[in-house]
């Protein structure tokens, strides 16, 4: 029985469905915004709040644990530095997720998720 197991599996191994979330994690913080298929995109957005609240702490364990979940040291400064901040008078609600049309090739549900 699934009893309270609510992640997504994406056709994946649990490895494989890390090595996605940290890459689109990453992508997400560098470039503020990504395109991609909305159940991905909604499995992001609990990850990336996490990790954006954990931020605004900023002390070196905060920094470890982002570096730990996302392996990238780049990002996790970017999200220190600059993202962080602008949310510290905000209690969530970090992100928002833009619905968009099928893709053409497979008729998936796409969304654009990105900063508020």
């Amino acid at each position: 029985m699934r009893h309270h197991s609510n992640k997504r599996k994406f056709g994946r191994e649990k490895n494989q469905r890390n090595a996605l979330m940290s890459s689109l994690a990453r992508n997400l913080i560098r470039d503020n915004r990504i395109k991609t298929t909305t159940m991905k995109a909604k499995e992001l957005r609990p990850m990336v709040e996490k990790l954006i609240t954990k931020a605004k702490i900023a002390t070196i364990v905060s920094r470890r644990l982002i570096i730990s979940r996302i392996h990238a040291v780049a990002e996790t400064k970017k999200l220190i530095e600059t993202i962080a901040p602008r949310y510290v008078n905000r209690k969530g609600g970090y992100t928002r997720i833009i619905r968009l049309p099928n893709r053409d090739l497979d008729g998936s549900p796409m969304s654009l998720i990105e900063f508020v």
